[in-house]
């Protein structure tokens, strides 16, 4: 059983798991269409409840996904801290977070649920050539990234030093 599951989750190379695959990536773009039509304003109550509905099923499938991964993982732990275990993980955490807490004063969360769109990536060829060359000059983007944010600070209290007088 755990091989067939693997077989569909995991590969790509028949039907019942190229079937899985476009299942999951018209989820998300679902998933996706429904959270931008939730930021509409005045949205009647009955197109709210769809909405809502549509992101239940969707939770559920996304995490019935990441649970089937991890079980058909060989080294689980390694696939719950990969990349891509993390963006699953990402991607279904702020429906849970907002069942048990209270998100109002914590809407910016929301934007949690965009890691959706990262989950396309383990459908695309490019996007893994891509990640691949990323890997490969890890340490330049590192550097590159650091150098950005100290001259970010720098220009910041600059800005601070040179504008507190004229805008307080």
């Amino acid at each position: 059983m755990k091989r067939y599951l693997k077989n569909i989750v995991e590969l790509n190379d028949n039907p019942k798991s190229r079937f899985f695959a476009y299942f999951i990536q018209i989820l998300i773009f679902v998933s996706i269409v429904s959270f931008s039509f939730e930021t509409v304003p005045d949205l009647q109550p009955q197109t709210r409840r769809w909405l809502r509905g549509i992101e239940i099923f969707c939770v559920m499938v996304f995490t019935l996904e990441y649970l089937l991964r991890i079980y058909v993982a060989d080294k689980k732990a390694k696939f719950i801290f990969s990349f891509y275990g993390i963006i699953d993980f990402l991607a279904i955490l702020p429906f849970y977070l907002a069942l048990g807490i209270d998100l109002r004063s914590l809407r910016a969360l929301r934007f949690l649920r965009l890691f959706r769109m990262l989950k396309l990536m383990r459908y695309n060829r490019a996007i893994k050539h891509f990640t691949r060359a990323i890997v490969m000059a890890k340490e330049e983007i590192l550097l590159f990234l650091f150098v950005t944010l100290i001259l970010i600070y720098f220009s910041a209290v600059g800005i601070y030093y040179f504008e507190n007088q004229a805008q307080p």
